[in-house]
């Protein structure tokens, strides 16, 4: 769905389709190497250019940012909102993608890309439960109140949750493409994809 498309949801689905938003990660990202959570792509690819190490940071990062805006929509009145340079939180290499040594054991590997992974993906799950909660008790009212972006203008409290289910639903999409590139497509019949095993 498009952004206009969410917007368009009764209060309720939006909330808890964003609360949702984890799951849209394909749980198979713990199955990968510390190399292959690391592998860049060309664009022809395909399959976005990032590597899965930066698109998880940069979703918790965005996650981040997300919750102060919509709170400070809440709370202040017509809040200028900051802006952030994603790229430049990816060259100064604040997901740890720039590294020269891999680990030597399997069991090595496993815990380093848990590790890599993990706090980034328990941050997303637990943001988006807190603020899931929160935004369940706000009024309609309250869910229409604005803050003003530098370069989109005003947003409400409804059209920044809509986009950040976006987001991360764009991003889970992109995830998949690589994972199904380096380890194949998932076999038909397994559960649904969830990175926290929640559902």
């Amino acid at each position: 769905m498009s952004v206009a498309e969410l917007e368009q949801l009764a209060s309720d689905q939006l909330i808890n389709r964003y609360r949702r938003g984890i799951e849209n990660f394909d749980r198979r990202v713990f199955d990968l190497a510390e190399r292959q959570i690391d592998q860049a792509f060309l664009p022809e690819a395909g399959v976005g250019q990032w590597p899965v190490r930066v698109l998880i940071g940069h979703c918790a990062d965005a996650d981040l940012a997300s919750v102060h805006r919509m709170r400070r929509a809440v709370a202040e009145d017509n809040p200028v909102l900051s802006t952030w340079d994603e790229n430049a939180f990816v060259d100064s290499n604040l997901y740890g993608n720039r590294h020269e040594t891999y680990a030597d054991t399997p069991e090595a590997d496993h815990a380093r890309v848990m590790s890599a992974l993990g706090g980034h993906m328990a941050a997303i799950h637990t943001l988006r439960q807190w603020v899931g909660q929160w935004l369940h008790s706000l009024s309609e009212d309250q869910l229409k109140r604005q803050a003003l972006h530098p370069e989109r203008g005003p947003q409400s409290v409804r059209h920044m949750v809509a986009s950040y289910t976006w987001h991360l639903e764009h991003h889970a999409r992109f995830l998949t493409l690589k994972i199904d590139r380096m380890l194949g497509p998932a076999h038909t019949g397994q559960p649904s994809a969830s990175a926290c095993g929640c559902h």
